[in-house]
């Protein structure tokens, strides 16, 4: 007997184009697990509904079926009473803004499965987007460099680069850059701001989409410690990369002390940043880091209020992350594809939108997957695949020790029967 999943229209805002399944993936699990797929109209989405309907699936305002797909949180009164719902709730931190949805969800006993916590052994995520997050916000940065550079009356290859969601594809952006890297290679850039530096703050799926970007471009990698000799002797037919490791970037308070990785993520207040000896060499940086409030901030303002002059050679500031008021401490707001950037300006703490005017231009998009729709959702279908039959197919009437799923889904279910299960009760001090 055929059963059914729903997958919910995103409305979240224009931008929100991606889907957790494709209309690929809806084929499939018809003809080999017969699951039906019905799914709510949109206008927007990056799959047309026609493309859903020769896929099998039936398009339907009301879903009816007991578990539903979505991305991005679900409006309060969406929810129906002892469904389960699979979705990035952004709930596990205690977000205030969401609390009331979850308590709407505990109301009507809901079942609640968050993608972010579907992870391994080693608690590393097997269903993300963040490798799609580093390719956008890369392209952007880039992006906001030429077009920051531009208003200084300083022409680039770089000022060639569109935003991401102006390329008709990931493939085409790439094509695009590698004529830009082309180009860089025969002329140079310009030796007023050569040599170009980018650091990525963090080494993770982010950070690695964002390097998979800039490497397409004639690069040569250094470490943290070649920052200053750089600024000596190099050349301008390249773009130098550093990635920057915790080791790099934060040093024991106790003098003598080595650095230790899983006593700075246990105790955070043990150390101190050191990162601000880097910042005066670099031309972008990419703020690709897990942060919250016991850490270290990676720029603050403070620093840039003290170093900040018209030869200051930090331009743009990719914040990936968009922590606000974080790692980045003048991220002051979230920017969207069609407003993409703001300049902080460090003299009078204060941020005016565009790329012109003194200081630091920040791209703080939150939502950079959506530039680059189609292929953010197909990577995602193909890691959620695997996972979908037994979530669908699994009896969540049952007391939760008995649900029959795989491990890595299990730790992901935040709520069942509208409680919070055992991993999640620290949410309770929250709501």
């Amino acid at each position: 007997m055929a059963v059914a999943l729903g997958i919910r229209r995103e409305d979240k805002n224009r931008w929100e184009r991606r889907v957790p399944i494709t209309p690929k993936h809806v084929r499939e699990l018809k003809e080999k697990y017969d699951i039906e797929t019905v799914i709510q109209p949109s206008k927007i989405r990056v799959f047309s509904d026609k493309e859903y309907e020769s896929s099998g699936a039936q398009v339907k305002e009301k879903l009816s079926s007991p578990v539903i797909f979505a991305i991005k949180e679900i409006p309060a009164d969406f929810f129906e009473k002892g469904k389960t719902y699979v979705f990035f709730s952004h709930t596990i931190k205690g977000q205030t803004h969401n609390m009331p949805m979850l308590k709407s969800m505990m109301e009507l006993g809901c079942n609640l499965i968050d993608y972010e916590r579907i992870t391994d052994e080693k608690e590393r995520r097997l269903v993300f987007f963040g490798r799609f997050a580093g390719l956008a916000g890369m392209i952007d940065a880039l992006w906001a460099f030429g077009q920051r550079m531009k208003s200084k009356g300083i022409n680039t290859p770089l000022s060639e680069i569109k935003q991401s969601y102006h390329y008709s594809s990931l493939d085409e952006a790439k094509k695009h850059l590698k004529k830009i890297g082309k180009k860089i290679e025969k002329k140079g850039m310009p030796n007023s701001l050569a040599p170009i530096v980018v650091g990525f703050a963090g080494y993770g799926n982010v950070s690695k989409g964002a390097q998979e970007i800039l490497d397409i471009l004639p690069v040569k990698e250094i470490s943290p410690t070649q920052l200053e000799t750089i600024q000596k002797k190099f050349s301008d037919k390249v773009i130098y990369k550093v990635v920057f490791k915790e080791e790099d970037t934060v040093e024991p308070v106790s003098p003598g002390k080595n650095f230790n990785l899983q006593e700075y993520y246990n105790h955070p207040n043990l150390y101190r940043s050191v990162f601000q000896q880097y910042i005066p060499h670099l031309s972008i940086l990419m703020n690709c880091i897990f942060w919250n409030k016991q850490y270290p901030r990676l720029v603050t303002k403070k620093f840039l209020k003290d170093n900040y002059n018209e030869k200051f050679k930090l331009q743009v500031i990719g914040d990936i992350s968009v922590d606000i008021n974080g790692a980045i401490e003048f991220t002051e707001k979230v920017t969207s594809p069609d407003s993409p950037v703001f300049v902080y300006n460090p003299s009078i703490d204060k941020i005016i939108d565009g790329h012109s005017g003194d200081g630091v231009v920040v791209m703080a998009i939150d939502n950079l997957p959506c530039e680059v729709p189609r292929e953010s959702s197909q990577f995602f279908s193909d890691t959620l695949m695997n996972f979908i039959p037994p979530i669908v197919k699994a009896d969540f009437s049952v007391d939760f020790d008995k649900v029959d799923l795989p491990i890595e889904i299990k730790k992901a279910v935040v709520l069942h029967h509208g409680k919070l299960t055992p991993d999640y009760r620290y949410i309770n001090k929250f709501l």
